[in-house]
């Protein structure tokens, strides 16, 4: 399964080089918007709205962003609008859009390696419930670019910012949408910069900035946050899934004496016991490309997310259990050192009958906060469990327990 995936990704350039030429026979200049409705891979036509197109953001515009938007199948007026940003940075929306919670995937059972892989429709999409913005964020991911080489040179802050102009004049193009509930929502990397997202939307609001957005809270999964705790929560994470032995844990957390992120070059010891750790690994494959020119600015999310709390926003903070990336021991971490009163206590939620994770709840004053594994999931869930991971969607939109 892994060679016939990495060969879709393979495939994955040439598909979205024709997807492009599709989307621009159907736009008239690159600053307007066009209703597609067919795709690349789909014999018929497409049963949901799609749009397509550029947000210009920045100086005179000079960076475009491209945009995949999809009403919800539900009830576009009544439901909630979601601003989707890809992990990375360098994914673009349609990694999240075919990969994770979009309305279609590629068809794997069907795909033989050669030509171009044909589309599904995917029957647990989040448009299921919700409207739903697939952002090439920042500028040079995916379709999104600029007309000025300087603007490449990105950072942190330079895409937080970018992210809440391009969504409040997405707004202005799209009125009908003004007063629907917004959350902002992503995982992996773009986790690490949506709660920056939120406080910047915060204080553009508090300072009257038009359109106002009807910000409501943020969902995070999988999410980077603050390096070194991730991935010093990865060998204690290791040992608590059983990929490691008694002695080889005791042994690094011993000799590393929990450090496992900064390793001391004169420590001998720790170097060794880490070594018998990463032994035997496989090389990781990619499906998304780094940006060369960026500036990774924000430290750590946390202090972002100890901002929010005295908020009266919601939030859910999801993990796949099996994600080795991000262990959902150090998403839980952070989550209980924000302080926050627990609501309701570490319990199993269910879909089906069957346990699909743990989930605990937490409040402070107005500010409520979710914290949901989905069981058997890794980096990123959806991917994994899209059954799951709509029911736990649409019963936290709906504010309903998981």
């Amino acid at each position: 399964m892994d060679a016939l995936i990495n060969s879709v990704v393979m495939k994955y350039t040439s598909w979205t080089s024709l997807l492009l030429f599709v989307l621009f026979i159907n736009t008239e200049s690159a600053a307007s918007q066009s209703i597609i409705k067919t795709l690349p891979g789909y014999d018929a036509t497409l049963p949901f709205t799609l749009e397509t197109g550029y947000i210009g953001v920045g100086e005179a515009d000079k960076k475009q962003i491209f945009y995949y938007f999809f009403e919800s199948e539900r009830s576009p007026e009544n439901d909630p609008l979601l601003l989707w940003l890809t992990g990375g940075p360098g994914c673009s929306g349609l990694c999240g859009l075919a990969f994770e919670v979009g309305p279609f995937a590629f068809d794997f059972s069907t795909f033989n390696g050669s030509g171009l892989p044909s589309l599904i429709l995917r029957a647990h999409s989040w448009t299921k419930v919700a409207n739903v913005i697939f952002g090439d964020l920042p500028v040079g991911t995916g379709f999104s670019y600029a007309t000025a080489s300087q603007d490449y040179f990105l950072s942190d802050t330079i895409s937080v910012k970018d992210t809440e102009i391009f969504l409040r004049k997405w707004l202005l193009k799209h009125p009908r949408f003004i007063k629907n509930e917004v959350y902002i929502a992503g995982d992996s990397y773009a986790a690490k910069l949506i709660p920056v997202t939120v406080l910047e939307i915060t204080k553009g609001n508090e300072a009257n900035v038009k359109p106002q957005i009807s910000l409501q809270g943020y969902l995070i999964g999988n999410p980077i946050t603050d390096k070194v705790q991730d991935i010093n929560e990865q060998v204690p994470f290791f040992h608590h899934m059983a990929l490691i032995s008694d002695e080889y844990y005791e042994s690094a957390k011993s000799s590393c004496k929990g450090e496992y992120y900064k390793r001391d070059p004169s420590n001998a010891q720790c170097l060794d016991a880490l070594e018998l750790i990463n032994k035997g690994t496989i090389a990781e494959w990619k499906k998304c490309r780094m940006l060369r020119d960026y500036e990774y600015d924000v430290a750590s999310a946390v202090p972002y997310h100890e901002a929010l709390s005295k908020t009266r926003y919601k939030a859910l903070v999801y993990s796949g259990d099996h994600d080795a990336i991000v262990p959902y021991l150090a998403t839980l971490k952070w989550v209980k050192n924000l302080n926050l009163t627990v609501d309701d206590d570490w319990r199993p939620w269910m879909v089906n009958d069957q346990v699909a994770g743990y989930t605990q709840r937490f409040k402070k004053d107005a500010f409520d906060l979710t914290f949901a594994t989905i069981k058997g999931a890794g980096h990123t869930a959806p991917e994994y469990k899209p059954v799951e991971c709509l029911a736990m969607v649409d019963r936290w939109l709906s504010s309903s327990p998981l």
